[in-house]
């Protein structure tokens, strides 16, 4: 349940002197409590369910950074060779079915002699598109945390796109590392003025740097997105390295189980290859709010061993509270309406009751009273 606004202007300071800054200095009892507490605030929290909302929102922005990553090697000359790249990183994702589906926009942006207007667009696309999945992890992160949204929409709005904009920027960089390997790394380093040797070092160099920008996304999306004010930005946190294992973990193994034992394929047909994508997606989104729920219960057996009443809550404050004394007076005002409702609908009641009371004692006619015939 979240704080109230009052209560969150108690909340001790960001940095105490008494919590622990070390792992060695978190007793081993704070560990065990820790994990324990971690995997029922999972479960609490539903967060399977948010991540499915987050799987629902990262589809949205797929389409635009695909048209992104085409149209920006396409400025190049590249446009026909990436296009067949993304669309064989696709086929392997997604299947054949997939891929047949799309290809002929795709193909058609590759041919099209307006790469740099085609960027722009799916960039700005992806961004929008991507804004909704940012959003919606800051509410995933305030429910972990147990925090109203106290930021104004002309505070938040802003952060989530500055957020959003890195993400993306980052993301499609990811892609075109990707698709930068082979012939056409050899084509844009010889377009460039790069010689082999520098070609070979880049496509070793490729797999570190995307390792890079995984853990500043998720670094980003941790520290920014929720209504919290952590004690400091962690490039690494033990919940981004946790969330980036159990992802990494869960890509291989799922991808054995899908190609081994699997029979979506067969159960699904054309949809199998899409079936399979989401739920890697899914699998990603649950990754990230494990990740996130351990790193709040660290904060919180850190508070515990230093002394402060971090039981029932968190005592992290909140980024913003604005919003939430907003949100408390509109409450306040619909109980005040709901009240008036009530003892409306009580005087409407009595005053028939009374009403009928009324008429009972009336006689209904000169024969009912014989006192007016003595």
């Amino acid at each position: 349940m979240a704080q109230s606004s009052s209560s969150l202007q108690d909340t001790p300071p960001v940095e105490d002197d008494a919590k622990p800054d070390t792992l060695p200095e978190i007793t081993k009892r704070t560990w065990v409590y820790t994990f324990k507490k971690t995997l029922r605030e999972f479960t609490r929290d539903q967060c399977t369910d948010l991540a499915a909302a987050l799987t629902y929102f990262a589809v949205q922005a797929l389409f635009p950074a695909l048209l992104a990553i085409v149209s920006i090697l396409g400025l190049f000359g590249q446009g026909k060779s990436t296009t067949e790249k993304v669309l064989d990183l696709i086929t392997q994702l997604g299947g054949s079915n997939v891929v047949e589906t799309i290809r002929g926009p795709v193909e058609a942006l590759a041919d099209s002699d307006a790469a740099g207007i085609t960027f722009v667009v799916g960039l700005i696309g992806a961004i929008w598109s991507a804004s909704g999945y940012v959003g919606a992890f800051g509410r995933a992160l305030n429910r972990i945390y147990s925090r109203d949204e106290g930021r104004p929409i002309w505070k938040l709005r802003p952060t989530n796109l500055l957020v959003t904009i890195v993400a993306v920027v980052l993301i499609v960089v990811a892609g075109l590392i990707l698709v930068l390997s082979g012939d056409i790394a050899r084509t844009v380093g010889d377009f460039i003025g790069l010689g082999d040797a520098t070609v070979t070092v880049w496509l070793i160099v490729k797999w570190p740097l995307l390792a890079v920008i995984v853990v500043v996304v998720v670094a980003v999306l941790y520290y920014f997105a929720p209504n919290v004010k952590q004690p400091k930005f962690r490039w690494m946190s033990m919940g981004a390295f946790l969330a980036i294992f159990i992802w990494a973990l869960a890509s291989v193994g799922f991808a054995f189980y899908v190609a081994n034992f699997s029979s979506y394929n067969k159960t699904y047909g054309a949809l199998g290859g899409v079936i399979v994508f989401l739920l890697w997606l899914w699998i990603t989104n649950i990754a990230l709010l494990l990740g996130a729920e351990f790193d709040a219960e660290v904060e919180r057996g850190r508070e515990l061993q230093a002394g402060i009443k971090a039981e029932e809550e968190i005592q992290l404050p909140p980024r913003d509270t604005r919003q939430i004394e907003k949100m408390e007076e509109k409450r306040a005002k619909d109980v005040e309406e709901a009240v008036e409702v009530r003892e409306a609908a009580e005087e409407w009641r009595d005053q028939e009751e009374a009403a009928g009371d009324d008429e009972e004692r009336k006689p209904k006619n000169p024969v009912d009273n014989p006192a007016d015939f003595v």
